[in-house]
C-alpha cells in the first residue's frame, strides 16, 4: 500500500493582505500564542506519521528555514542547569526523525506551480499538501483523519467544510450527487463562484492528499488569471479521469489569510492555553460586559 510519507507546504506567497507587517515577517511566521502558523501545520503533518517535510519557499523567507533548522543557535546562551526545559522545547521543533527540504520557487506562479516544484523529491508517491493559512483545530488532526481515509480509498482526497452561501465566492466549491455524506465523490470543482452560481456550499479547505497523477495534470496547464498556474484547474482535470474524493472533516477552521480569521485563531488558542485560558476568558467576558 502506498503510504503518505511526504507533506508539501507552499510558503512562497507574498502575503500582501498583511502588509506592511509581511514586508519583514513572512505571514507563515506570524505567531498564534507561542508558535508560528507554519509550526502548527508541520505538527499536524507529523501527527499523521509524515516525516518528510517539503517547503516551497523563496529567498525572502529565510526565517522559515531558520526556524526549522535542527541546530539550536540560542542554546549556547542558556545555562544548561537552569534551562533544560527551554533547550528541549527548542530542539523539539524538528524531531530527530523529521527531514526538512527547502525548495526555492523563483517566481510566484501560483499554487499549482508550487506543488509541481516538489515533484523531483516525491516521485511516484502520493503526498499531502497543507496550506498554513487555514488554521485547523481538531483531535485527531485533519491530516491524520485524511491519511486514514486514504488508507481506505487510495485516491486523491480534498478536505471540505460548509460555508455560508455568500462566502462561496472566496473558495473552491465542490459539486457531487452525494453532498450529505462524509466522504463524497466529487463531480466537479468550481473556483470562487458567484453565490448564485455555486453548485453547493462545500468549500475546499487547505488540506489535500494527492496521488502522483496531479503532477502530470499541473504540467499540462498554462498560466491563467494573474499569470498563475491554478491547482484547482489541475484537480478539475483529474476529476474527469479519476476518482477524487472530498472529506468532510471533523474540526474547526480559521482563515488566517484574513485579519478576522487570524484574530479568531488567536482567541481560540488563548481559550485553550493551559497557562492563560482562565485569565484570558475572564478578560474576554469583561470586555463583552463593557462593550
Amino acid at each position: 500500500m502506498n503510504e503518505i510519507k511526504y507533506a508539501v507546504f507552499p510558503v512562497a506567497g507574498l502575503g500582501t493582505r498583511f502588509l506592511p507587517a509581511t514586508k519583514i515577517v513572512p505571514k507563515e511566521m506570524f505567531p498564534i500564542a507561542d508558535k508560528p502558523l507554519i509550526a502548527y501545520a508541520v505538527e499536524e503533518a507529523y501527527s499523521a506519521g509524515i516525516k518528510q517535510m517539503i517547503f516551497i519557499t523563496n529567498s525572502k523567507k529565510q526565517s522559515i528555514e531558520s526556524y526549522f533548522n535542527s541546530t539550536c543557535e540560542m542554546e549556547p546562551g542558556f545555562n544548561r542547569t537552569k534551562s533544560n526545559n527551554t533547550v528541549d522545547l527548542l530542539n523539539s521543533i524538528t524531531p530527530s526523525d523529521m527531514n526538512c527540504i527547502f525548495v526555492n520557487q523563483e517566481h510566484p506562479l501560483g499554487l499549482g506551480h508550487a506543488v509541481l516544484c516538489a515533484r523531483e523529491y516525491i516521485g511516484d508517491n502520493s503526498f499531502a499538501v497543507l496550506l498554513c493559512d487555514d488554521f485547523l483545530v481538531s483531535h485527531p488532526s485533519v491530516t491524520k483523519q485524511m491519511v486514514e481515509q486514504y488508507k481506505n480509498y487510495q485516491t486523491s482526497i480534498l478536505a471540505v467544510r460548509n460555508v455560508d452561501i455568500e462566502d462561496t465566492k472566496k473558495y473552491g466549491i465542490v459539486d457531487s450527487d452525494d453532498l450529505d455524506n462524509q466522504v463524497i465523490d466529487i463531480k466537479k470543482i468550481v473556483e470562487k463562484p458567484n453565490p448564485k452560481d455555486a453548485p453547493s456550499t462545500l468549500s475546499v479547505t487547505g488540506r489535500y492528499i494527492f496521488t502522483p497523477e496531479i503532477f502530470d495534470e499541473i504540467s499540462k496547464l498554462h498560466a491563467g488569471v494573474g499569470e498563475e498556474i491554478q491547482l484547482t484547474d489541475a484537480i478539475a482535470s483529474m476529476i474527469k479521469m479519476n476518482t477524487v474524493l472530498a472529506y468532510r472533516y471533523n474540526g474547526k477552521c480559521y482563515d488566517c489569510g484574513s485579519k478576522l480569521g487570524y484574530m479568531q485563531a488567536i482567541v481560540e488558542m488563548g481559550l485553550n492555553d493551559r497557562e492563560v485560558s482562565d485569565s484570558f476568558s475572564k478578560w474576554l467576558k469583561s470586555k463583552n460586559k463593557s462593550s
